[in-house]
């Protein structure tokens, strides 16, 4: 395995600062350097722009999107175990990596970065999808990032790709999917891993777009989506009732028979009712 830099390998890293992955922090580590820096490929040209990784543990992201070009990576990790570690990287790459020992649900990364900005992370298991939601529903867009290279578990990363009509089609594809363009660039088997998930992983990589797909205001959106995915074995006529009261005459001017179920309708249809809904 070639070296991607002058650092000892991860297994020593880790063996160095007993780095032992801990469960209640959702951490697997990766310790193939060539495979780091192959996701950090898949951000694209990372020269002249700053990237934000969540939870890089021992660094070995780190170093691949250092190794990559990256003008400045902004480290947020919460285990306070990783500092030594992450703190001779560092050093080896001067002026180049902040690590912040934080919880990355209570920092707020943009004091720290400079756009353009890329955001790279094998996020932990725990806290995955409440950063994605959070990075796709902001109160302004287009939003910081420029684009989002993210590991989670092969099942969530399905659910981020899904297409109408599919068991893995619902809320998350619907706010993915309208602001950014989705797609799954990496699958990783848990022996990637140390120590290895139950779980297989894939990275999935979303390039945000300068306006939504299609136009809708994003609460409603939000909300018409929720509630009808949270019922999706009912009609809709059915499971969003709560929404209005004269729903069926509002999903019939949106295209929409009332006795669909939500995991066959479409982003534009669910726009296009989401349009109907925020009329008075």
């Amino acid at each position: 395995m070639a070296a991607i830099d002058q650092l000892p390998p991860l297994r020593d890293v880790i063996a160095t600062h007993e780095l032992s992955a801990r469960k209640s922090l959702g951490q697997n580590f990766l310790l193939d350097l060539n495979l780091t820096a192959k996701i950090a490929r898949q951000a694209g040209d990372l020269t002249g722009c700053d990237v934000l990784e969540i939870g890089p543990g021992p660094g070995g992201l780190t170093r691949g999107l250092l190794s990559e070009g990256a003008r400045k990576v902004l480290a947020i990790e919460k285990d306070m175990r990783c500092m030594p570690a992450l703190a001779e990287i560092e050093e080896a790459y001067p002026g180049r990596l902040q690590v912040i020992n934080g919880d990355a649900l209570e920092v707020n990364p943009l004091t720290h970065l400079t756009p353009p900005i890329r955001v790279a992370a094998n996020l932990p298991y725990n806290v995955g999808t409440e950063l994605l939601v959070r990075w796709l529903t902001p109160k302004k867009w287009p939003p910081f990032w420029q684009s989002l290279t993210l590991m989670f578990q092969k099942e969530v990363a399905e659910r981020i790709v899904a297409t109408p009509g599919s068991k893995a089609y619902g809320r998350l594809a619907i706010l993915a999917q309208w602001r950014a363009d989705a797609r799954i660039v990496l699958h990783l088997p848990p022996g990637a891993f140390t120590p290895p998930p139950k779980v297989s992983s894939a990275v999935v990589h979303l390039d945000a777009l300068e306006t939504p797909r299609f136009e809708a205001d994003a609460g409603t959106l939000s909300r018409v989506v929720a509630t009808a995915f949270n019922q999706r074995r009912k009609m809709l006529r059915s499971s969003l009732k709560s929404i209005s009261p004269d729903i069926e005459d509002r999903l019939v001017a949106a295209g929409i028979k009332p006795t669909d179920r939500a995991e066959v309708i479409s982003l534009e249809a669910f726009c296009a009712l989401a349009r109907e809904v925020a009329k008075t």
